[in-house]
């Protein structure tokens, strides 16, 4: 078992132990657990061309669009190429851009771009991207990106040998982009307003709402919709909406415990529970392991004197077992962090860990939504 992911899966369960330990939900602000209807940001895209490349750009040869590109803009700027002119370009290379442009954003406003080579460009550094439309969805242009590039990758050279470090074939331009129109934003209808939770529940959204009604003084000034969404009473007039959305937003919720999860990442082993599952009666056999999980009575009985009565309390414990030898056993109350760790003691693989909580699951015995990714 590599030592990485042994650490990995420890650490996974000692923060879990921490957070169980820590009791209820902590209350949070409204804006982090709803957003607001309509509010939202709007992803941009634009091909354009990076020239001034020290002989890294792409090979005209395999990359014709390149050059076709190239000379379109040319053409544009007044410059006239003969046509069968083949043009050997080594410091040009055509890309696509991207951008996420926040809402309410206003013309004249800059924010930062992402650039990515297209074709077979070996780096991007010290390139400079030339004025490139940025488009969205509906095919108008938002905002228009050019600058230079930075890339984030270093070289090294020793004996004989190079290096490189990061990816070299995409960079940022910080400020690139220029907004050149606004994306219309409603917030909601003429006397109302939308939240939608993050995560639907219908517990939390009710107390979103007794949250509002409160701080209003008025308990029909919200109502839920559903698990997601809470209907808001809001004043008419823009300037009133703006300070009464400040003041709704930062009022505090305590949100309901979510449902018990499990999340599983197969390619590095590691494991996340967002509560305390506990494990049901369950008896797997999987290669050389195997996982039970058994309940058993305790009696509690008091002394002769004492006026008590005699107690049957039920426990959980776990025995896993290698080549028919016993490893570990837990005491009651065992929970499904102690089983990973077993697991990771005897040497399970990520994909035995795998497997043997997805049949955990298919039996019954894990409560708890299980996901792989």
């Amino acid at each position: 078992m590599k030592p990485i992911f042994r650490k990995l899966t420890f650490t996974i369960c000692a923060l879990f132990s921490a957070l169980m330990l820590n009791g209820p939900a902590q209350a949070e602000r409204i804006k982090d657990l709803a957003t607001l209807s309509g509010v939202r940001n709007n992803q941009l895209v634009g091909y354009g061309i990076v020239v001034g490349l020290d002989g890294t750009g792409d090979q005209t040869s395999q990359a014709p669009f390149t050059t076709q590109s190239l000379i379109n803009m040319l053409g544009n700027l007044g410059v006239t190429i003969p046509s069968g002119t083949s043009l050997q370009l080594k410091n040009v290379a055509a890309v696509m851009v991207t951008m996420m442009m926040p809402p309410f954003s206003q013309p004249g406003q800059q924010f930062d771009v992402t650039v990515s080579s297209l074709a077979n460009a070996k780096s991007l550094k010290g390139g400079t991207l030339l004025m490139t439309p940025m488009k969205g969805a509906d095919g108008q242009i938002y905002a228009v990106a050019q600058g230079n590039l930075i890339v984030g990758g270093a070289g090294g050279q020793g004996a004989g040998a190079s290096v490189t470090v990061n990816h070299l074939a995409a960079g940022r331009i910080p400020s690139g982009a220029t907004v050149e129109r606004a994306v219309p934003t409603q917030l909601g209808d003429a006397d109302t307003l939308q939240y939608e939770l993050r995560e639907a529940d219908f517990g939390t959204a009710q107390r979103v709402v007794e949250a509002i009604s409160g701080a209003l003084g008025d308990y029909s000034a919200a109502w839920a919709l559903d698990g997601r969404r809470i209907q808001v009473r809001a004043p008419a007039t823009p300037y009133e909406r703006v300070a009464f959305l400040g003041r709704i937003e930062n009022l505090e919720v305590r949100p309901l415990s979510g449902a018990a999860r499990v999340i599983v990442n197969s390619r590095t082993g590691s494991v996340v529970m967002n509560q305390s599952v506990s494990l049901y009666e369950c008896a797997i056999a999987h290669g050389n392991l195997t996982v039970a999980v058994t309940t058993d009575q305790a009696v509690s009985q008091p002394n002769a004197l004492a006026g008590g009565q005699t107690v049957v309390t039920q426990g959980s414990q776990v025995d896993i077992k290698q080549d028919r030898a016993s490893l570990m056993r837990f005491a009651p109350g065992v929970n499904l962090s102690e089983v990973v760790k077993a697991l990771n003691a005897v040497g399970a693989t990520p994909l035995d860990l795998v497997n043997i909580l997805q049949a955990m699951k298919s039996a019954g015995a894990l409560r708890a939504e299980l996901e792989v990714i």
